[in-house]
């Protein structure tokens, strides 16, 4: 393996002990420690210095966790962030510190100085480093200022033009769970035949195209020509669509109205092969969400639609059918058009069987939902506007945001949609003998995006089958993310197949220098 030898470099804090010896010893040690989030010539220059003042380099860098700068950072994983580092012929060893600060690896190492760039000693003393003196000083070490002649931030580089390393990224994620796109692969074969019973709102997506003809001169009125007009089934209707192309049996409980639109929906859903359960209310129309789209520009939105909570009568049928239908997984697609709310949502919740796997995707573009009311469930998947919605927080970066709903949800898995940055994923990890991440991101897959709409219903599809088939978070996040960007390269509700996402995962790999890193030195996160 080509990283093998830069690998061997990164090392635990028991290893640089044994290797380094006490303090005070012969061969001199000095220590850098940093985030390293993309190493730029100031970094170099720092590290040089470093090098040139000691016998041995140790650097460390702060782990996922504990960076909170920026919204979603850091933007290289903590194992790319130390194999970059490992791979400098300057540095020596390499440590992922898993405290916030690096006050214990200092204490325990005890090197003999502790290199710090020089815009920690202009003016006052930062907070910050005081303590990390007050350690130095404890046990006779220094603190050895670099020279700064040349700056560089990590965060105006990534934040004016981030290099895309979703692929180099994505491979560290891999190796580090000792996991391979052969695992991805192979997960498809088992969707064959998992029950799924989605529940849900269904819309019908129109889109309805025209041309510029002119403006009218007394009002300020455009005047478009009707030229074309396309219908899909979306909302949790999609979503069932997505399950079934990818494999699995998919039943499916909604309410419809009595009307053309109705009509629509259960043949596109049964000639799909979609078992379709609707519940026929009178009273309403079959929602119906109509874009006017004139050159590309979206002029309008016209929907018709009746957001009233659904008949206690109505109720208990969905309860009915949640309670007789055979399933390993019961979806709850929530859209806000009267299914779901604080007076049905516990009953609907009792009614799921025991055994089967729970998942959960409330959506707040243009309704209240909250995803908190769906607690205690195997999966969720917000984004980011549902997440603070659901919380009240419109100030946190990311990572704290997801932990904050990922602990109030009380799920065991969560997936945070970030648009085009991608997903953040929580999972039920938090034990401290796990040597495998609480979280991790994975980056966009999409090529080009046509319509973003309906991408996180293809994520919440493939990610379902995988966290059923696998048990595997990482498996299930990013065969959820190539589905979504397959959804994104489509115009319209599309559902997205097995064999399209197999074919992405081929240009990957195609596009890439894969390698299988079983054999890799896995790092303790």
């Amino acid at each position: 393996m080509i990283d093998i030898k830069y690998r061997s470099k990164i090392k635990s804090l028991d290893e640089i002990k044994k290797i380094i010896g006490p303090f005070p010893r012969d061969k001199k040690v000095i220590m850098c420690h940093g985030t390293f989030d993309i190493v730029h010539p100031g970094h170099i220059r720092h590290l040089m210095y470093a090098k040139h003042a000691a016998d041995i380099l140790i650097a460390s860098i702060t782990c996922d966790a504990h960076i909170k700068k920026a919204n979603v950072r850091p933007f290289i994983s903590e194992d790319l962030r130390a194999l970059n580092l490992a791979a400098l012929e300057m540095v020596d060893f390499v440590y992922v510190d898993p405290d916030e600060k690096p006050l214990k690896t200092l204490s325990e190492l005890q090197p003999d100085y502790f290199a710090k760039g020089y815009e920690y000693v202009s003016g006052s003393m930062n907070p910050k480093t005081q303590e990390e003196l007050d350690v130095i000083n404890a046990y006779g070490g220094e603190i050895l200022f670099t020279p700064g002649d040349v700056v560089y931030s990590s965060s105006a580089i990534i934040e004016n033009s981030p290099p895309n390393l979703s692929q180099e990224k994505l491979q560290s994620l891999l190796d580090g769970e000792g996991l391979t796109l052969e695992d991805m692969r192979g997960a498809f074969d088992k969707f064959k035949g998992i029950r799924v019973h989605v529940v849900g709102d269904t819309i019908v997506d129109t889109y309805t195209y025209t041309t510029m003809i002119g403006g009218q001169t007394k009002t300020p009125t455009l005047s478009v020509r009707h030229d074309t007009q396309e219908n899909y089934v979306g909302g949790a209707g999609i979503v069932a669509k997505h399950l079934k192309a990818a494999g699995a049996d998919v039943t499916f409980s909604t309410v419809l109205g009595n009307d053309a639109w109705k009509d629509f929906v259960l043949n596109d859903l049964v000639n799909f092969g979609v078992k379709v359960l609707p519940i026929i209310d009178e009273s309403r129309p079959t929602t119906n969400k109509n874009a006017i789209i004139c050159e590309a520009h979206r002029l309008l939105k016209l929907d018709t639609l009746d957001n009233r909570v659904i008949s206690d009568k109505i109720c208990k049928a969905l309860k009915k059918q949640l309670e007789a239908e055979p399933t390993d997984c019961v979806i709850f697609s929530d859209f806000r058009h009267g299914i779901f709310s604080a007076a049905t949502i516990p009953s609907l919740i009792e009614s799921i069987p025991s055994h089967a796997f729970k998942v959960a995707d409330s959506q707040v573009a243009s309704r209240w939902g909250n995803i908190l009311d769906f607690k205690d469930f195997d999966l969720i998947t917000p984004n980011e506007r549902e997440a603070r919605f659901s919380l009240g927080d419109q100030d946190s970066v990311v990572r704290p945001l997801a932990l904050h709903l990922f602990k109030q949800a009380e799920c065991k898995n969560l997936i945070l949609k970030l648009g085009e940055r991608g997903i953040l994923v929580y999972r039920n990890r938090l034990d401290v003998d796990s040597d495998l991440r609480s979280f991790f991101i994975v980056d966009s897959f999409s090529d080009k995006v046509l319509d973003a709409v309906g991408a996180g219903d293809a994520l919440l599809a493939y990610a379902t089958l995988a966290h059923i088939v696998t048990g595997n978070e990482v498996i299930a996040g990013v065969l959820g993310s190539l589905a979504a960007a397959i959804e994104c390269e489509h115009l319209g509700n599309i559902p997205v197949t097995q064999k399209e996402v197999m074919d992405k995962i081929d240009r990957l790999e195609l596009a890439h220098s894969w390698s299988s890193h079983k054999d890799a030195i896995r790092m303790v996160s």
